[in-house]
């Protein structure tokens, strides 16, 4: 399916590795160019050099972390004209609720709520005023079902959906969409690390841990970044353009509600 959208611009936060990645590659092919950010600046250039070489668009990768004013700066710089903007941060640290104090709830919206918001408020402008747009925000399935552990996650990324439930019915009327993705568990390093953490808390082993998590997920398994990628790519292409401020799970099933 040709998604009618060669030759437009795409920023991607967090694209070196995992979901950033997945939505980066499947955007290189279908003729995106691109920018990519990441914190490390090797497998950052990695990934752009095989976004390069396997599609033939233009990639420039900037390094740094899109937190930090002065790199989103130096993004924004180099990204120039975007037509694409996908939002994407690493989670932060799961723990109890006794656990976290205000600092930590600082970095949490920091990372997961007030960065996305910046870049759209730096970028949509520009869409709005060539009447053409797409924004999709990788956000989690816990802003359908809160995970226990994941309470900082929880409330930034619940933050972040109501600010695109709002904006989003705002700008639509200028051809510009506004939406999240919402993953359940993929198989990417964070779930990796998730795992990890189970298999140490109950002693276990790490196939053990994943297995456990398996029989909880419909689907049976964990999802793919490729799948991941290619339901990005068709939220930014030209099909998409009735698609309004929604939250769209890709979870295997694992979220038991009949809405």
């Amino acid at each position: 399916m040709d998604l009618g959208i060669r030759g437009k611009r795409a920023l991607v936060t967090a694209s070196s590795k995992g979901l950033g990645y997945g939505c980066a590659a499947a955007l290189a092919e279908a003729g995106v160019d691109l920018v990519l950010n990441a914190r490390t600046a090797e497998p950052l250039e990695a990934a752009a050099q095989t976004l390069r070489a396997a599609h033939g668009v233009e990639v420039t990768a900037v390094a740094g972390d899109i937190v930090d004013d002065a790199v989103r700066a130096r993004v924004l710089d180099a990204a120039g004209t975007v037509d694409i903007l996908v939002t994407n941060a690493g989670g932060p640290p799961p723990g109890m609720w006794t656990d976290w104090e205000r600092e930590d709830f600082i970095k949490a919206l920091d990372a997961n709520m007030l960065t996305p918001i910046a870049l759209m408020k730096a970028l949509v402008p520009g869409m709005v005023e060539r009447r053409w747009g797409r924004v999709v925000n990788i956000t989690s399935q816990s802003v359908k079902a809160p995970i226990p552990v994941l309470g900082l996650s929880n409330s930034a990324r619940a933050g972040l959906t109501g600010y695109v439930a709002g904006t989003a019915r705002q700008v639509a009327k200028s051809g510009v969409t506004i939406n999240n993705l919402l993953p359940g568990s993929h198989a990417t390093a964070r779930r990796d690390a998730l795992d990890k953490g189970i298999a140490e808390r109950q002693g276990i082993s790490l196939e053990a841990a994943t297995q456990s998590v398996w029989k909880e997920i419909p689907a049976g398994r964990y999802g793919r970044v490729e799948e991941f990628g290619a339901t990005c790519a068709f939220l930014c292409s030209q099909f998409a353009g009735f698609i309004v401020g929604q939250n769209i799970l890709l979870d295997g099933g694992n979220v038991n509600a009949t809405i």
